[in-house]
């Protein structure tokens, strides 16, 4: 639904480079053969509960499963060489397996329809695809999340999905991927591009106001019962890419980690350096506190049922933590403590804090 988006994103080399699916299948089988079990069981799955039409559709999604955790792996994980903390294949990975996986076990397989599931999981491996994207769309969508779209597109046809017989599907991960654009940024932005005066955005994932952009580039989509469709499946993605919220508190603390070590490395700065230690105290102490307080919010009866009980029990250890590493942190030199020196007192607390 967001027009050109082909033409503005073309495939990169690394997409060129990795184009079989069944490569990709070869590569995570010497690699990571954990995954390809992860795929077995969630097929095993569906068949049980959903039969033989949505086994069937889930024997392509692995193909796009595959293709894609590679691409992202070879982008930006662990089979290249432009690390990223954060945005790896772990992550998507986390989302796949851990998340998913918790919220099939305490809502059960029939929360969703089988091809929900088969959507959510390929959000899961696909949402990321793409990095360091600088095309300004003219969306309130980002430029990383759109260039994931073209290429997630690129993707399903190559794995036997159609967009005609498949249109479904290709919506839904179109808007679910938009929809995980997270607006980070200190200050309150005025998104006009929602077309209504009223409307400012504060921050946070831009999934709970589609329906309001949807309204001004494709009006009349009320009518149509794929997009309301996906966009509840907009809300429960963006749970499952925010759940760290809700989940243990070492699993909050390791993600926040990930995504400081890699703010410092897209900034230039070594976590070795002291030029890291402010800006790291930073963000895992008041920047954790605006994410988890302010910024983050719960976007779907379903992601609020598995994880808000959680997030609950984490908001007195987020103050906690920010409090002590301010303590230990916070009347130093700016010059005698490196970002290296916060990870370690972080995880330090975290643990104690558990």
């Amino acid at each position: 639904m967001i027009e050109g988006l082909q033409d503005s994103f073309p495939a990169d080399a690394i997409e060129i480079r990795l184009q079989d699916p069944d490569e990709a299948l070869r590569l995570i089988g010497e690699r990571r053969p954990d995954v390809l079990a992860l795929f077995a069981s969630r097929r095993a799955l569906l068949a049980e509960h959903f039969g033989d039409a949505i086994a069937r559709a889930w024997d392509r999604a692995e193909r796009a499963l595959a293709l894609s955790l590679v691409r992202l792996a070879v982008r930006h994980g662990r089979f290249g060489n432009d690390y990223h903390d954060y945005h790896n294949e772990m992550h998507a990975l986390e989302i796949l397996d851990r998340r998913i996986t918790r919220v099939m076990r305490e809502a059960g397989p029939h929360a969703l329809a089988g091809m929900d599931w088969i959507a959510l999981s390929l959000f899961a491996s696909c949402h990321d695809l793409r990095q360091r994207e600088i095309v300004d769309t003219g969306h309130p969508v980002g430029s990383n999340e759109a260039a994931s779209i073209a290429e997630t597109q690129r993707i399903l046809d190559r794995c036997g999905f159609d967009r005609g017989h498949d249109r479904g599907l290709y919506l839904a991960l179109e808007i679910m991927i938009a929809g995980s654009t997270f607006d980070a940024r200190p200050q309150p932005v005025d998104r006009r591009a929602y077309n209504t005066a009223e409307v400012i955005h504060t921050g946070g994932p831009l999934a709970p106001h589609l329906a309001r952009e949807l309204d001004r580039v494709h009006p009349g989509w009320q009518g149509e019962p794929d997009v309301g469709r996906a966009l509840d499946l907009a809300l429960i993605a963006s749970d499952l890419d925010t759940a760290n919220v809700g989940e243990s508190f070492i699993e909050l603390s390791d993600s926040s980690a990930r995504l400081a070590g890699e703010r410092e490395m897209r900034a230039g700065r070594s976590l070795d350096s002291v030029e890291s230690g402010a800006p790291m105290l930073g963000f895992v102490t008041g920047g954790q506190e605006r994410y988890f307080f302010e910024l983050h919010r719960f976007c779907s009866p379903l992601g609020e049922r598995v994880y808000a009980p959680g997030k609950a029990a984490n908001a007195d250890k987020v103050r906690e933590m920010s409090r002590r590493l301010r303590a230990e942190f916070g009347e130093r030199a700016k010059d005698s403590y490196s970002g290296a020196d916060v990870l370690r007192a972080q995880q330090r607390v975290a643990w104690d804090l558990q």
